[in-house]
């Protein structure tokens, strides 16, 4: 079964791990991104379908502010098309057998499975990640690459996708990593709403820095916001690094510098991104032409659009347009 396609006539299923000291911000993110009901999308039944497991009838999660009972053992996760592991700060503490044993045999059968903040120190000592990219919390970065040398650590980033693992750096790049399943499994249309509704930034791409400076500003003028705008409102124009710069009144080692600070990313690896969500949002709608979509898009060619189209979502123009557009009618993207 491909990974995020759950069997027909039924939501894709999701099993989140809440074992002890789990951090409980982490599986709201869980819940609120696949959980909730969101008929705002016109979907013909509920995309996805949550469950919460625990490894003992009674789970504390971090610091004990929650005590979650009443709710399935890890047998759930044996019904799950994506597994979610959120994480725990005790992380030089070996998880339990049951928890381990469960992210095993749950990878073994071709789920997906993910893991937020340091929930992938459990995914590596369940030998799940060895010889495999991954990434975690910038804080843990020496201590994991010290417990688990065979996983290959990529500890400035927000989240990697090894297809059938994924991992997210921390707590907010969670929310990154579940727009970009939703993006994955149902498209930038469908996924736009759900950030919308989230207020959230609805793409940032896994590769931008963890760690990004955010210092006050000296005066407003030097927040990005409006100058992002102005480019958004005109991504079909050709627009340039130093175009923006100008724009901004700033020389391009002065906006370069901004944007690594106040987005992690660089001025063209934002502008290329934003062309290549649009670009996707115009074939969704039932643009045909790759020529129209690439210009009004500021992809340029078709073949630009192409080659960039699939790099981000793995998908060429064509079979993007056969899984997510008009065509796609009502068969369910889960």
């Amino acid at each position: 079964m491909p990974q995020g396609f759950s069997q027909p006539g039924r939501p894709h299923r999701v099993a989140v791990i809440v074992d002890e000291g789990t951090n409980p911000f982490e599986v709201g993110v869980a819940t609120e991104l696949f959980g909730l009901p969101r008929p705002e999308l016109g979907l013909p039944r509920p995309p996805y379908e949550v469950t919460l497991c625990t490894p003992t009838p009674e789970v504390r999660m971090n610091h004990g502010f929650f005590t979650l009972t009443g709710v399935p053992g890890l047998d759930a996760v044996d019904d799950a098309d994506t597994l979610v592991v959120p994480g725990r700060p005790d992380n030089v503490v070996p998880r339990g057998v049951a928890v381990l044993e469960a992210i095993r045999r749950t990878h073994a059968r071709g789920a997906r499975v993910l893991s937020f903040c340091t929930g992938s120190f459990a995914l590596a000592e369940a030998g799940v990640l060895d010889g495999r990219r991954a990434t975690t919390h910038w804080q843990w970065a020496e201590t994991f690459r010290r417990l688990h040398p065979k996983v290959l650590l990529e500890p400035d980033v927000l989240f990697v996708d090894e297809g059938d693992l994924l991992t997210a750096a921390g707590s907010a790049a969670a929310l990154d990593l579940g727009l970009y399943i939703w993006r994955r499994d149902h498209g930038a249309e469908i996924a736009n709403a759900v950030s919308r509704r989230l207020v959230f930034a609805a793409h940032r791409d896994g590769g931008q820095r963890q760690f990004v400076e955010r210092p006050v500003p000296n005066v407003p003028e030097e927040s990005l916001g409006p100058l992002l705008e102005w480019a958004q409102e005109r991504l079909g124009e050709p627009l340039t690094v130093a175009g923006l710069a100008t724009r901004a009144a700033v020389s391009p080692a002065t906006l370069h510098r901004r944007f690594r600070a106040q987005l992690g990313t660089t001025p063209l690896a934002w502008l290329t991104g934003e062309r290549v969500a649009l670009a996707c949002r115009l074939i969704e709608r039932g643009e045909e032409r790759l020529d129209v979509v690439a210009a009004r898009s500021g992809l340029g060619t078709a073949a630009n659009l192409r080659a960039r189209v699939r790099r981000e979502t793995g998908l060429s123009p064509s079979a993007y347009r056969r899984r997510f557009g008009p065509a796609a009618g009502e068969a369910v993207r889960v």
